[in-house]
């Protein structure tokens, strides 16, 4: 029987297994949705691999996410949508919901070169916008990804993270930590209390509260690595679509000339 508060990891993963055309993760989040029947085990006949399907329960529990998210859109996915629209803007494609698999060993030799190696050998990483160049040249790519903050407990949380930020780096050429404000317009946060390693933005709200608006500040360029995006990247990549904006929308009904 579906909850009629189903949790929000759970219509987060149902969204992100309808866009991924049923490629499962095998992770403990998947085994519930399953038990709970809102995820449908199927055998792809051509390949004989193993896919996930939502099943009509899982659709209106999907639903019911989508519909409450625009009820109450919480402060941080509303900065969320203006950093991923900002990167639409600017020529690049944007994901918000995209998971992917990071080498442990190496993200943690990033951050501590001595420390002996982890027991596990590999993450799931998910950060809040990752983005890259539309363009067919691959050194041009410029891989980057957006860590938000809304609260100042959040973003000194970073500072206990260091893993976090190391998987990040494994995945991008540039990461940066885009900082919100207080109720009273007061940042969170200053850019000498956010790691070296990250590039510092500051969003200063704009516009009324019922539909906010964002001006960025860079307060600190974020460091340029060289990167090449993973093979295992590259598969996530082809297994889900960038997020599509009302403009792009409306212009693909336009009549050709």
């Amino acid at each position: 029987m579906r909850s009629l508060h189903p949790p929000r990891a759970w219509t987060q993963r149902l969204r992100l297994m309808y866009r991924s055309a049923g490629w499962p993760l095998l992770d403990g989040l998947e085994l519930e949705l399953v038990a709970a029947g809102m995820l449908e085990r199927l055998r792809d006949p051509a390949t004989g691999h193993e896919l996930l399907r939502l099943t009509d329960a899982g659709i209106a529990c999907a639903v019911d996410g989508i519909a409450s998210n625009r009820a109450a859109m919480s402060a941080h996915e509303q900065l969320v949508h203006a950093v991923a629209l900002a990167q639409h803007h600017a020529g690049r494609l944007a994901w918000t919901s995209l998971s992917l698999r990071v080498d442990v060993q190496a993200a943690n030799r990033l951050v501590q070169p001595d420390a002996a190696p982890d027991k596990a050998k590999w993450v799931v990483a998910q950060p809040d916008v990752f983005s890259l160049r539309n363009t067919s040249v691959e050194r041009y790519l410029g891989c980057v990804v957006h860590e938000i903050k809304v609260s100042r407990a959040d973003a000194l949380g970073e500072l206990r993270k260091p893993l976090k930020t190391a998987a990040y780096l494994q995945m991008a050429s540039e990461v940066w930590m885009v900082l919100g404000t207080h109720k009273k317009g007061v940042p969170i946060a200053k850019p000498e209390e956010i790691p070296a390693s990250m590039g510092v933005m500051q969003a200063w709200p704009i516009g009324d509260s019922q539909e906010p608006r964002f001006r960025f500040e860079v307060l600190r360029s974020a460091p340029h690595r060289p990167h090449s995006p993973a093979f295992a990247h590259w598969m996530a990549l082809a297994k889900t679509q960038p997020l599509r904006f009302a403009q792009e929308q409306q212009a693909q009904l336009a009549p050709s000339v």
